[in-house]
């Protein structure tokens, strides 16, 4: 079993979601990667299943994730993601219980677990405080709070609800790394997110929306790199 990647914080989460596919995706994933390496951060991009294999094996710094997977072993499951298919793939995170690919807590559960002995990250939505106080008692290694409502509106939490987030997940599961996921807009919404003690940022359409996607994405890196070395040196 592979060692899971130790994440360097804060983190940067590209979404692209069903936006992005194909040559477009590899090579805005390529881009990502020289930023991860020309900036020094961690970066968590995720893409389309058909793709991953091919990001993998054209990036050498971003943590190449999966949009969802289950929680099958080999053997009988026809459509499910398996997790050792993507673990070849060079998968090192996935992406679960996202409102656009909800899971049950059951089903949650067996994936973080399967994860977990794949040695792949699991960064696990949550929509509400209710809902970040049962996942942290699955133990996965990043919660993101994104509230349904808020997605694609530009609306950010404040901070006392991130401190209460952050207050939540450090109760029952203290190594866990809490993010705010919505209302990234414009560079200046990462290092604001951060400032109010999110610890990491990232975004879909505020990024892959953009006017200029590749001019945007840089410049909210750059925005990370500030937060990175106001706040965590």
């Amino acid at each position: 079993m592979n060692l899971k990647r130790k994440l360097r914080l804060p983190i940067f989460t590209i979404n692209p979601k069903s936006y992005l596919y194909g040559k477009a995706s590899i090579d805005f994933a390529i881009f990502a990667d020289t930023l991860a390496e020309k900036y020094d951060v961690d970066i968590l991009f995720s893409g389309k299943d058909i793709d991953l294999k091919d990001i993998a094996r054209q990036t050498k710094h971003l943590i190449v994730t999966a949009q969802h997977m289950d929680g099958v072993k080999p053997g009988r499951g026809m459509g499910n993601a398996l997790p050792e298919a993507y673990l070849e793939a060079g998968v090192g995170a996935v992406m679960l219980n996202h409102c656009e690919r909800p899971l049950s807590i059951h089903e949650l559960s067996a994936a973080i677990e399967r994860a977990n002995e794949m040695g792949i990250l699991t960064f696990v939505l949550a929509d509400s405080l209710t809902d970040t106080k049962a996942i942290a008692t699955l133990h996965p290694d990043v919660i993101c709070y994104e509230e349904t409502a808020a997605i694609g509106k530009g609306i950010q939490p404040d901070a006392s609800f991130i401190k209460e987030n952050k207050r939540i997940v450090a109760a029952i599961s203290p190594d866990t790394i809490v993010v705010s996921g919505t209302g990234l807009r414009a560079p200046e919404d990462v290092y604001h997110s951060i400032q109010l003690g999110s610890e990491g940022s990232g975004g879909t359409s505020g990024i892959v929306c953009a006017e200029d996607m590749y001019g945007t994405l840089e410049k909210m890196i750059q925005s990370l790199q500030k937060a990175k070395n106001d706040f965590y040196k």
